[in-house]
C-alpha cells in the first residue's frame, strides 16, 4: 500500500505539543553508559533511532510530540554521542553492538513489546534489531531509510547529476584526496544537503546543533567520509534477502525530496508483507520539520490502528 501526503495530513487530526512527563535514566552496555528520556504515561512505548551514526537524538525534537497520557516514547543517545558516554575504542563502532544496546534498554525498560522507529542509520539499525528480536515489536517505522547500500550509492549518483558541474567537481576532488573537512568542500556538500537533507530556510537550531556536535569518530568508520563518499563498515550493508522475515505491521516514510531516496524505501516495501510507504511531497530526509504536521499525524494514526 502506498500513500502520497500533500496538502492536509493523513488520518485523524493532529493535536499535539502537550505537556507531558519526563523522566531520565541511564543505561550500561558494552563500551559504557548511554543515557535515555521517557516522555509520557500509558501501556503503550514508542522508542525512537536516531541516524547518523553519531548524530544523536536532538534532531528528533519533533517526534517527542507523540508522547503523550496514552503513550510513552523513549529518546536516547546510541553510545558515542549526544549526552552518552563517548568512549575512544573504534572496535565499539560495529552494527551488531548497537542492536545488543537497544536490547540493553529493552530490557532495562521492562519493555515486553514495544514500538519502534528508527530514522536513516536508525532505520537501519531498527531493521537488524527487528530480524534478531522482533518477538518484542508491535510494530515498525521504517523512515528515510535502506536495506540496500548498492542502490543508495546509483541513487546518490544520480542526485548529484542535478548540480552543477563545478559542484560536482569540488566533491570528488575532495573525497578523492580525503580532505572532506574542507572549507570548500562542506560548502558544496551544503548546497547538496539543504536540497536532499532539510529543505528548511533557516535550518532549525535542533539541526544545526546536531552537525555542530556530530560524532565524527563513530561516522567514519561506520559510513564514511561524507554522505556521497562511504566506504566504512556499513558500504556493503544489505538485508533484502532476510526483509521477508518481518512480520510486523511496518510504516514506511521517506521525502520526495530525501537523499535516501523513494526508490530505496519502494524496495522495502515490496519486500515486507505488512506494511505500507507514505511519501511527503514537499519533503526531503527531515520530513518531520519540513511537514510536522502532516508528518506526526501519519506516524501517530499509524500506531494507534496497531
Amino acid at each position: 500500500m502506498k500513500e502520497r501526503a500533500r496538502g492536509g495530513s493523513l488520518g485523524r487530526p493532529a493535536r499535539f505539543g502537550r505537556d507531558v512527563s519526563e523522566e531520565r535514566g541511564e543505561v550500561g552496555v558494552e563500551g559504557g553508559v548511554i543515557r535515555y528520556r521517557l516522555l509520557g504515561d500509558g501501556e503503550r512505548t514508542l522508542v525512537l533511532l536516531h541516524g547518523g551514526p553519531g548524530a544523536g537524538s536532538l534532531y528528533l525534537k519533533p517526534l517527542e510530540r507523540l508522547a503523550g497520557p496514552d503513550r510513552r516514547v523513549v529518546v536516547y543517545d546510541q553510545l558515542g554521542c549526544g549526552d552518552s558516554d563517548r568512549p575512544e575504542d573504534a572496535s565499539l563502532w560495529r552494527a551488531d553492538r548497537f542492536v545488543d544496546e537497544l536490547e540493553a534498554l529493552r530490557d532495562h525498560l521492562g519493555l515486553d513489546r514495544f514500538d519502534l522507529y528508527g530514522h536513516s542509520w536508525g532505520g537501519m539499525l531498527a531493521t537488524d534489531y527487528a530480524l534478531a528480536h522482533q518477538e518484542h515489536l508491535r510494530s515498525l517505522v521504517l523512515a528515510s531509510t535502506i536495506a540496500d547500500a548498492a542502490l543508495l550509492r546509483r541513487e546518490m549518483a544520480r542526485l548529484l547529476e542535478d548540480f552543477s558541474a563545478e559542484i560536482r567537481e569540488r566533491l570528488r576532488r575532495h573525497e578523492e584526496a580525503g580532505t572532506t573537512e574542507s572549507a570548500e568542500y562542506q560548502d558544496a556538500i551544503m548546497a547538496v544537503y539543504r536540497v536532499h537533507l532539510c529543505r528548511c530556510d533557516p535550518w532549525p537550531p535542533e539541526v544545526v546543533k546536531t552537525f555542530e556536535d556530530f560524532a565524527m569518530d563513530v561516522y567514519v568508520p561506520m559510513w564514511g567520509p561524507s554522505e556521497f563518499a562511504y566506504d566504512g563498515n556499513l558500504s556493503d550493508w544489505d538485508r533484502l534477502d532476510r526483509l521477508h522475515e518481518i512480520r510486523v505491521p511496518t510504516l514506511i516514510t521517506v521525502g520526495r525530496f530525501d537523499e535516501l531516496t523513494p526508490a530505496c524505501s519502494e524496495q522495502i516495501r515490496e519486500r515486507i508483507s505488512d506494511s505500507q510507504l507514505v511519501v511527503f511531497e514537499e519533503g526531503s530526509h527531515m520530513t518531520f520539520w519540513e511537514e510536522p504536521e502532516r508528518y506526526l499525524a501519519v506516524v501517530d494514526d499509524f500506531l494507534r490502528k496497531t
